[in-house]
This record gives structure tokens, sequence and C-alpha cells, in this order.
């Protein structure tokens, strides 16, 4: 197998989308430090806060702009991992990253705060994700985004952002935003486990390669010329064949699982925060009726 050296290190590294991270980052910790008194109810910035906004960053750059992306041109269950990671691990992050203040700031601004209500609604949100995500897996859809680089892009980036809407519901840091608590997150949870599922089943159990991006020479060279530069016609392959020993459909295959997986285990981990937290507001509400009812907890038992 052939390694990806050879494709240069502006093409492995993403040198410009690095700084446009690099950017948003400074900007973001300039306005939550030195200029954030300029904001009404302003708080400082927690340690945590920070930490995930870093963590959010540094995936961002590895999904989009290391060579895991070039990889995702190349093998189709590297896709699945990049693509799972930017719109089930990163968008929540992300959301608990952000201050309140600053949410709250970003959400009153009038363009914004019309177009949110809107599209952070349970249903809404849950229904325009899902639906956007098993389009962009439809392979004439999926090969056609792939070969025009704007279009990719700003696909990506509106996923992206419905994956923030659809999150959202589940993890609101503000309570003035909160619609849905208790048992009604655990259904909103398996319905949106209920609704990818069909788009990893396609995947998964087809008997034939359904992306012509990862088995036509033609489609293939006409993404990589788009991924890597000019400089990609001078190195004379034909196919991704030359970078993995699966087959066409064996990769396939392996990418509908990992996604499926990957997605399963984030939902799991909620799950289990939303558990947690529906127990101990039972709790909490238990010991307040006891309280007002000047009844003892001890003897309750």
């Amino acid at each position: 197998m052939l390694s990806l050296d050879i494709f240069g290190f502006e093409a492995l590294w993403s040198p410009y989308f690095l700084s446009i991270l690099l950017a948003l980052s400074g900007a973001f910790f300039l306005i939550t430090t030195k200029f954030r008194t300029k904001f009404q109810n302003s708080e400082p910035l927690t340690g945590k806060q920070a930490s995930l906004f870093l963590t959010a960053m540094i995936l961002l750059y590895a999904i989009k702009g290391s060579p895991l992306d070039l990889m995702g041109h190349l093998v189709f269950y590297i896709h699945g991992i990049t693509m799972v990671l930017l719109v089930f691990l990163v968008p929540p992050l992300f959301i608990l990253s952000m201050p309140n203040w600053l949410w709250r700031t970003i959400l009153n601004l009038m363009v914004i705060k019309s177009l949110f209500k809107i599209f952070s609604k349970p249903v809404v949100a849950i229904l325009l994700f899902n639906a956007f995500f098993s389009f962009y897996h439809i392979p004439i859809v999926f090969d056609h985004v792939m070969q025009n680089r704007y279009l990719h892009a700003g696909y990506s980036i509106v996923l992206f952002v419905l994956a923030i809407g659809m999150w959202w519901s589940l993890i609101c840091p503000l309570p003035e935003y909160k619609n849905l608590t208790g048992i009604k997150k655990v259904a909103y949870i398996f319905v949106n486990s209920i609704l990818i599922t069909p788009a990893c089943a396609l995947i998964i159990f087809s008997d034939s390669s359904l992306y012509a991006t990862y088995h036509d020479p033609k489609v293939w060279s006409q993404v990589m010329s788009l991924c890597v530069g000019s400089g990609f016609d001078n190195l004379n392959l034909s196919g991704p064949e030359f970078f993995s020993s699966m087959s066409a459909v064996e990769d396939q295959r392996l990418g509908g699982i990992v996604m499926k997986i990957i997605q399963e285990i984030i939902y799991a981990v909620v799950l289990g925060q939303v558990f947690f937290e529906w127990y101990r507001n039972d709790q909490e509400d238990s010991e307040r009726e006891m309280k007002k009812h000047n009844l003892n907890p001890t003897l309750v038992e």
C-alpha cells in the first residue's frame, strides 16, 4: 500500500483550515475573558468550558483538517468515523463549552432568534437533522456532493448546524429554552436512534458498492483532484485500492457498522446522564415534598 505522504503537506494538514480554527479560538477566548465585561450579566469562563471548547476545536481539526479528512476520500469507513464524530460528538461539546451569557447574547440577535425558535423545536430539529443525514448518504447525492468543493463544504456546515439544533433539546444549558425533560428525553434519543438506522442499514447490507467515489476511477480522480489539488494528476493513481487491502463492499460495510456503533455508544452515554438527572431531580422533589409536610425522610423509609 502507498503512503499518504505522496499527497504533500498542504493536502494532509490543511494549514488554511487550521488558521481559521485558531482565529475562531482566539476570538472565543478574547470575548469570554478580556472583553466579557462589555456583555450584560457575563461570568468568568470556567476551566471546564475552556477544556470542552479546546476539545471541540481539536476534534474539528482532526476530522476536517488532519490526514483523517484525506483518508475519508480514500476509504469509506474513515468517512463513517469522521462523519459520526462531526455530528454526534463535536456539537454537544460545542454547546456545553459556551457560557450561558454568550449563548443568550447570540440568540438575542434578531435574525438568529427567529430562526432558532423554529429549528430548535424538538420535532423540527430531529426530522431535519435525520433527513439531511440520510439524504447525504443516498449514493447519487453523496457522489455529487463529493465532486463539488463548495457543495461539500456547504452541506457539511448545514449538517453541523442542524446537529447543534438536534442536540440542543437534549443538553440545552439555558433554562428558558428547555422543552424536554425526563421520559421525553429518553423518547427523543430512541427516535433519533431509529431514524438514523435506515441509512446505516442501506450501507451495511448492500451487496454492491453504492458510492462511485470509492470504486469508479473517473469519479474518484475528480474527488481527489478537489481534495489534493492540481498536483494529483501527476501521481498517476487509478483508484483507492492502492491505499486499502479491503474490497469496496467490505470497506462500505465496515463504514456503516462503525457509524452505527459510535452513534449508539454516544447515545448510551447521554441516556445514562438523562437517567441520572431524572433520578436526582425526582429525589430532590421528594425531599422538598417531605419538608413541605414536615416529614422526616428516615421515618418515611
